[in-house]
């Protein structure tokens, strides 16, 4: 009889989510709509590889710092509070630039400098979203949940590109920013009616560690799921040799194959369009056989379509556009068989360290590949920059693919090792062996 109230709270509850997974959708679209316009601006007012590297670096490096440390801040404190907090103030800042594009005092080195403090919002707000997933989602449904949120965000990043460029050819860019303050707002309204789940007192109560050693916590329950390791340390690495790509696709197709920002809308078109596809696939799948031998074969084909891009003939965004839907193809597929594992695996009181350790440890680098992005890019080039990156990626996670089937077979003892990830608790440091 005990069960009934139960499992209608636990629908309801996951209801609740899905009525704040639209809002943030919502919010997704204005920041990606944002964010290209932001990019192109730069790209086309200067045509400088060194101010498109920095204006990514310090993007990436407060995120990067915040997010080591925020996992322990949304173990502690009101996640719901959190959100909005930190949603709240990356709005502020996208007033800011509105007006300084209104007064016309803009300037590139001001609008780095903005950059670098919506990163530092982004720290906080990656890892507490990705926290309350597990908190509302039941289990069973977490694999398909993850797989349609990849669908929608890739759908929104398919069309926030093409809107944005749409929006560059008949209006001033002042006010296609006003687009992120409003879907801001939109995005806001669930949060205001929902109720996020806390975790239980007794919980809290224990919670009287310092932050350092509730980061050990975070690792010591990581380290118990070297597969998982594994496969963050192989994120990391790709991460870093894929910045150059992320950062300088807008002057490859400028500068390296004379195009435009709709040429530009319709190679990132194709690259969501592979990510939907790849979401749709996702979403529809309950389970996935044969994860590791995925994952690491998904991890292949990014390098790979990678030097693909880089050898495209001058010009033939149709035949660049394609390596970018394989590219954006696998994406989902993998983050979804890494995202499942890790939220099956790890407790939900733990999983704010967690997604906070995962986002440090699989970006720690990026800050560094994007600062040496521009000097690289000046000795080499762009396109071979490219194409060296894609070299050594694949080689690097063919090794680490070989390490991790090597420890799976030399493990026989790993799920009592899984068994140990539950007992490791919120206790004082003096308690902590």
């Amino acid at each position: 009889m005990r069960k009934i109230p139960e499992e209608l709270a636990n629908i309801k509850t996951f209801k609740n989510y899905l009525f704040f997974w639209v809002g943030q959708l919502f919010s997704v679209l204005g920041s990606a709509i944002s964010q290209f316009t932001i990019i192109w601006w730069i790209t086309d007012t200067t045509g400088s590889t060194m101010l498109l590297s920095l204006a990514a670096f310090f993007y990436m490096l407060p995120m990067t710092i915040v997010i080591t440390l925020a996992g322990v801040v949304i173990d502690r404190w009101n996640r719901k509070t959190i959100i909005v907090v930190v949603d709240s103030l990356q709005a502020y800042t996208m007033l800011i630039i509105i007006i300084l594009f209104n007064f016309g005092v803009v300037t590139p080195i001001l609008i780095v400098i903005l950059m670098s403090i919506l990163g530092l919002f982004q720290g906080f707000h990656i890892p507490t979203v990705a926290a309350i997933v597990p908190t509302m989602v039941p289990k069973d449904k977490l694999s398909r949940m993850n797989g349609v949120n990849f669908f929608f965000t890739s759908f929104i990043q398919f069309i926030g590109p093409i809107i944005a460029a749409m929006l560059l050819a008949i209006i001033p860019i002042k006010y296609i920013f006003w687009i992120d303050p409003v879907t801001f707002i939109i995005a806001l309204i669930p949060l205001l009616f929902i109720k996020v789940p806390r975790l239980q007192k007794i919980e809290i109560s224990k919670k009287k560690n310092s932050f350092i050693e509730d980061f050990k916590i975070g690792f010591r329950t990581l380290k118990l799921i070297p597969i998982v390791l594994l496969m963050l340390i192989t994120s990391m690495f790709v991460n870093f040799l894929i910045r150059p790509y992320g950062i300088f696709l807008p002057y490859f197709v400028k500068y390296n194959h004379g195009g435009d920002a709709s040429n530009l809308a319709f190679v990132l078109a194709f690259m969501n369009g592979g990510m939907i596809l790849g979401a749709l696939l996702t979403s529809v799948k309950k389970e996935w056989n044969h994860s590791i031998f995925i994952y690491f074969s998904g991890e292949l084909t990014l390098m790979l379509m990678y030097g693909v891009t880089a050898l495209s003939p001058h010009g033939f965004f149709l035949f660049m556009s394609i390596a970018a839907s394989v590219f954006g193809l696998v994406i989902p597929i993998i983050n979804t068989i890494y995202l499942t594992m890790m939220q099956k695996k790890i407790p939900t009181d733990k999983m704010g360290r967690i997604s906070s350790i995962d986002w440090a440890i699989s970006s720690a680098i990026s800050p560094i590949g994007t600062l040496i992005s521009w000097p690289l890019s000046e000795i080499f080039g762009v396109p071979n920059l490219f194409l060296i990156c894609s070299i050594i990626g694949i080689i690097i996670t063919l090794i680490i693919w070989w390490i991790t089937y090597t420890r799976v077979n030399n493990n026989s003892n790993r799920k009592k090792e899984f068994e140990e990830i539950e007992s490791i608790s919120d206790k004082p440091p003096k308690e902590i062996k």
